[in-house]
């Protein structure tokens, strides 16, 4: 039950109909696991700990670099060199004490992912590895559990939810089926990215986890990308592969 404190932290929620008191209870008893704590994972981050999600873990085995504080804005100048899960933590818990935060500071294994992605009610990948995003596919697709993905490169960015709750939603690996790309996808540190640019994809991705935990609206389907430097989206209807490696014997 939400006291006076939280009824006006969350009043803005409250006020829409989508949302209201059950949906902001929601929030504040859901779990969500945040995979990468950099240009994406930062306002991913911040945003589900604003909106109240009560449980939230996220892990990352990096540490904070001055090149990072460029668009990574979950971290300061002073956590230059600190683990950046546990500085996104700090940052999260300094915004909304209210919520239970865990830093996992090193990377998660196919085996840790498998165990971990059954515990919560939503993963957000916001990694930059092909094989990062493999595991945690694989991982959400065995659990049962709604993974959003998202991705932002030079001024280009994507946003995917694959539910597998949902008969007619493709998998990761649907769209990119193992071994077509190794683990050879462009970074930010060979080709570059615009600031903001992971800020919308992040944004996005948020708004689809409290979509998806607090029962508001219509979960997206498909794939979108965004063109950066003519702030245009493009839709893709992706349909499930049944041949699919991950998801195919659904």
């Amino acid at each position: 039950m939400m006291d006076d404190q939280a009824l006006l932290r969350y009043s803005r929620h409250i006020m829409l109909d989508e949302v209201d008191i059950d949906g902001q209870q929601r929030l504040l008893d859901a779990r969500a696991l945040i995979v990468g704590a950099g240009g994406l994972g930062s306002p991913v981050a911040l945003y589900l700990a604003a909106a109240g999600v009560g449980h939230l873990t996220i892990a990352d085995a990096d540490t904070v670099e001055l090149s990072n504080l460029q668009r990574q804005i979950a971290h300061q100048n002073a956590d230059i060199g600190r683990n950046k899960a546990v500085s996104a933590s700090d940052s999260m818990a300094a915004l909304n004490p209210q919520c239970e935060i865990t830093a996992i500071e090193h990377h998660l294994s196919e085996a840790e992912l498998a165990t971990l992605a059954a515990t919560f009610d939503v993963v957000l990948d916001c990694t930059d590895r092909f094989s990062s995003r493999y595991a945690i596919n694989v991982a959400c697709q065995a659990a049962g559990v709604a993974l959003v993905s998202g991705a932002a490169i030079r001024f280009s960015g994507q946003l995917a939810v694959f539910d597998p709750r949902d008969v007619k939603s493709p998998c990761y690996a649907c769209l990119y089926p193992p071994g077509e790309g190794g683990d050879e996808a462009p970074s930010c540190a060979d080709s570059g990215v615009i600031a903001p640019l992971v800020g919308v994809i992040g944004a996005f991705q948020a708004l689809e986890a409290v979509k998806l935990l607090s029962g508001a609206g219509q979960v997206h389907r498909g794939l979108s990308t965004f063109d950066g430097l003519r702030g245009t989206w493009r839709h893709f209807q992706v349909p499930r592969d049944p041949a699919c490696p991950v998801c195919g014997p659904r």
